[in-house]
Order: C-alpha cells, then structure tokens, then sequence
C-alpha cells in the first residue's frame, strides 16, 4: 500500500485526526492525498490532487466524520470500488467504526491487510438523462407549499400503480435506517439483497412500502400535474424543482468496500444504536455491550420501563 486518500467532513474541524494519520504516514513512508479544494485544511506534506483523482489514486481511502462522509467517499470510488476506512467524528454512525484514539493501530492493520471486507450495494439511478449512485437513497420530494408529488410506477416495463404523496423514497438495505425508515419504511437487514420504496405522507395511490428483489428495474415517472421535484442523492439535492421526465433505477451489488476490523463488536455497536429506533434491548443484552470495568461494578441492571 502506497497511498491513502483523505475524505473530510466538510464543516468539522479535522485537524487533530488528520494530525494522527499524518504521523503515521510520515513514520511508514506512505503518501497522504486530498482534493485540492481541500488543500488549505492538511499539512503540506499532504498532495493535493483534482477531487475526481482521490480514489483512482489510492489503495485505500479514509473517511473522516460521519455517515455521510463515509457515503461521499464511498461514491467517490464507485467506479473503481477501494477499501474505506471510516473514523468516527459524528453523532450517530452506522457506517463508521474507528475511533480517533484507535486510528495509529487500525492504519497498522489496513496496511498488513488485517482485516475484512464488507461490501455493499448501491442505486445505479438514471435521472432525466444523468447519471448518478446513492448508497443509502433516492428520494423524490415535493417543493413546500407547491402540492404534491404525482408519480407513477413501473417495474421491469410494467405499470403498477401511482403514488400521491409528500416523497417518494427508494431505498438500498443499509438505507432502509434512514429517511425511509422515518417515513414509515421497514428495517431490511444488510445480508439482504432487496430495494425498498416508500412513500412519505400518502394522499392517495400506493400507501405502503414496497420491497423489490435487486434484479427488478425500477421507473418513477413525473405526471403532469405533479408538484416541482427535488431529487436527493444519499440526502444531497441533485436537481431542483424538477417538473417532467423519469428516473430509471437498478439495483449494483458490490459498488463500495467498507473496512472492518472487529465485525462482531461494530454488529453490537449497531445494535445499541438501533435502540435510539425503537427497537428495544433485553437487560442481559445491555450489560455486554457495556466497558468492561462498568461490568464488574455493576452486577445488576434494573428491568426495562
């Protein structure tokens, strides 16, 4: 391994992790990357290189921040799919693993290659002509205070009804924690190969989740007396105010390569995160994923309320 690339947060101060990895780096005789527009926010030593060269030039990337980080760099990387590291800087992560305190032994491992791989899907999507990934979801969404969206949906060619609603979400496994979810959508498992469609808010047509295998192609088409559309990629605005046209949608296996070093520990991680969605723990469940030495002093846990 030559080189590792740097994906940043855009607002929060990285300057204490990039320091870390900038030892390391210096120590092993490994080259650091950043976008150029990046440049003004890492040492000098760290190459700036155009933002569309930061994954092709790389053996591995570091995401620095939270879930959407990480979701940026795994998108950077689509074409070309690398190992991304993430490092936690955010509130809620279900994607990132690394703390900044373990960063100098998890950069010692990807380099002796200690670890795993876990891969994951993304959204191929065509939209009115453009091409465009999203790793969690896509999402069709009324402009305020404009109506509302008026959607008709095909799948593999075939007409299946229509949808009169707030938003259209549409989205992967590892999605289906995200907006999906919040508009009412199922948990899917990440084993699972499957794409969800959601609708948020429903006035009329399809009111429920639909949940799709991955090799059905998905057709969402504007109707003509549809509200404006705004298209959110993975939560970023893709297109605004959208009035006509159709995005095309297909189902990629193995568009991203997450690293993880403990998969087992990161599961348990998520599982308490999981809570934070209403999805309650047993007691005993609790006290395992509680430090060590909280362990030992505290032999009991009172029962859930």
């Amino acid at each position: 391994m030559s080189g590792l690339g740097l994906v940043l947060h855009p607002t929060r101060d990285v300057t204490e992790v990039v320091g870390i990895i900038e030892r390391w780096a210096t120590r092993h005789h490994k080259t650091l990357m950043v976008r150029e527009e990046d440049q003004h926010r890492v040492p000098s030593c760290v190459v700036p290189v155009p933002a569309d060269e930061v994954a092709t030039r790389a053996d591995a990337l570091i995401s620095i921040g939270g879930d959407g980080t990480m979701l940026g760099a795994l998108r950077s990387a689509v074409l070309d799919p690398k190992p991304v590291l993430g490092v936690h800087l955010g509130r809620l992560g279900f994607l990132v693993e690394i703390e900044p305190p373990d960063l100098p032994e998890a950069l010692s491992r990807l380099l002796s290659k200690d670890f795993t791989i876990e891969s994951h899907a993304c959204l191929a999507c065509d939209v009115c002509g453009d091409d465009v990934v999203a790793f969690n979801d896509i999402a069709l969404v009324r402009q305020p205070g404009s109506g509302f969206v008026n959607l008709t949906l095909a799948i593999d060619g075939q007409q299946y009804g229509y949808y009169r609603c707030d938003a259209v979400v549409v989205s992967t496994p590892i999605g289906s924690t995200a907006y999906s979810y919040a508009a009412g959508g199922p948990l899917i498992s990440p084993a699972a190969d499957s794409v969800v469609i959601t609708p948020s808010a429903p006035m009329a047509g399809i009111s429920r989740s639909v949940v799709l295998a991955p090799d059905e192609k998905i057709r969402l088409e504007l109707e003509p007396d549809s509200s404006p559309v705004v298209v959110e990629m993975d939560g970023l605005v893709f297109r605004d105010a959208a009035t006509e046209g159709a995005v095309d949608i297909s189902y990629r296996r193995n568009a991203g390569l997450v690293v993880r070093f403990d998969p087992l520990r990161y599961q348990e991680r998520n599982q308490l995160k999981m809570t934070l969605l209403d999805l309650p723990f047993l007691p005993e469940q609790l006290r395992e994923l509680l430090p060590e030495e909280l362990r030992r002093t505290r032999k009991e846990l009172p029962p859930p309320c």
